[in-house]
């Protein structure tokens, strides 16, 4: 039999344990994962918004300018909707170019699903898939703190990803 395979002598010290062959301490802790504040953090919490008696030509070229594909609708310093490319298309092909005077308020989806800082990723990617939308504005306290796109959760949930199945490899090659 191979000298590594034999156990080790009476006179022989105990060998010390390697951590790096633990589950628990290569598999990250759950309690640790990534969050919208950590989005919050890295991306900013800059937020364009605009007033729901806008002219929904204003809102269009404000999501041009910034490069964005949804805008915030904002009475006083409340959230009342949110404006998307995919409202502005729906509400242009009903109403042709004449749309683009009609109220922001008036093409804006309403009551929009928000997150919070401390919400999971995975959470609030479910919730986006779930009600087929790309963006969620975050709130903290009753006050807007940001808004973020599923591209924004996903490229955040696949460093995650990554990070684990590192360190799942590093647990099988020791």
């Amino acid at each position: 039999m191979p000298a590594s395979y034999q156990g080790r002598t009476e006179h022989e010290p105990a060998a010390q344990e390697s951590q790096s062959q633990s589950t628990a301490s290569n598999l990250r802790d759950t309690s640790t994962a990534a969050n919208i504040a950590t989005i919050l953090a890295e991306k900013g919490g800059g937020i364009v918004e605009i007033a729901p008696v806008a002219a929904l030509g204003d809102a269009m070229e404000m999501m041009r300018s910034h490069r964005i594909g949804s805008v915030l609708v904002v009475e006083g310093s409340t959230l009342v909707g949110i404006l998307s490319e995919r409202d502005v298309v729906r509400h242009l092909a009903e109403n042709g170019a004449d749309g683009i005077a009609t109220p922001v308020g008036d093409v804006m989806t309403t009551d929009p699903v928000t997150c919070t800082p401390a919400d999971p990723l995975i959470a609030v990617m479910q919730a986006m898939t779930d009600g087929n939308f790309r963006h969620m504005p975050v709130m903290d306290n009753g006050a807007m703190a940001g808004l973020i796109s599923i591209r924004d959760v996903v490229k955040h949930r696949l460093i995650e990803l990554e990070y684990d199945a590192l360190r799942m490899r590093q647990m099988i090659v020791g």
